[in-house]
């Protein structure tokens, strides 16, 4: 009896530890009032606009990357209101196209749709970051499992954006994604 008090226990506090760690102490326990006080203040329509060129790479669950891309993104701005439209060319040759509708708040929260994206994404500039939070769909030829994503962007002084998404299933990280965006040559089109 006394053994199984003690792997309860231990099953407990290494929850409680997780838990803890998640909390406080990694990517996921970021706010976006932790870089409110930042100087460079990110502003998706001043970023986010015109045409955009995006290098990355995706790592799988075991932390060794699966996938390397280059985007070409095209962003315009009516007001608050803005539309991304992505083109991504991965190493195996194959291509993905995404269209982002964002609705920017005058308290700096934003609401994003997309037609992978199961609902409505939601999130916060705050200072020289931002934070989007959606639930994606994979396409069915890579399981058509939905993923809890939380993407975070961050400004940098020369204008370039960093950007890192984690991917989860059931609270388990599956993917981590890693790009640098910033704005490219003017002639640059997008496909459709």
């Amino acid at each position: 009896m006394d053994g199984l008090f003690y792997l309860l226990a231990g099953v407990v506090l290494a929850f409680s530890l997780n838990w803890a760690r998640t909390r406080y102490a990694c990517f996921l326990a970021q706010r976006p009032g932790d870089y409110a006080d930042a100087e460079d203040l990110f502003d998706l329509r001043k970023h986010l606009n015109g045409p955009i060129i995006c290098e990355g790479v995706i790592y799988g669950p075991l932390g060794r990357v699966t996938s390397r891309f280059v985007g070409e993104f095209e962003c315009e701005w009516t007001g608050n209101l803005g539309v991304m439209r992505e083109h991504f060319r991965y190493d195996d040759g194959s291509t993905q196209d995404r269209e982002w509708n964002l609705a920017l708040g005058n308290d700096g929260r934003i609401k994003a749709t997309a037609s992978d994206v199961v609902g409505e994404g939601s999130g916060m500039q705050s200072g020289s970051s931002v934070q989007l939070k959606y639930r994606f769909r994979l396409p069915e030829s890579a399981g058509g499992h939905v993923l809890d994503t939380v993407d975070w962007m961050y400004l940098a002084p020369n204008g370039t954006i960093v950007n890192r998404s984690q991917f989860r299933k059931f609270g388990i990280q599956v993917a981590e994604l890693v790009a640098t965006m910033r704005p490219a040559e003017k002639s640059m089109k997008v496909a459709a």
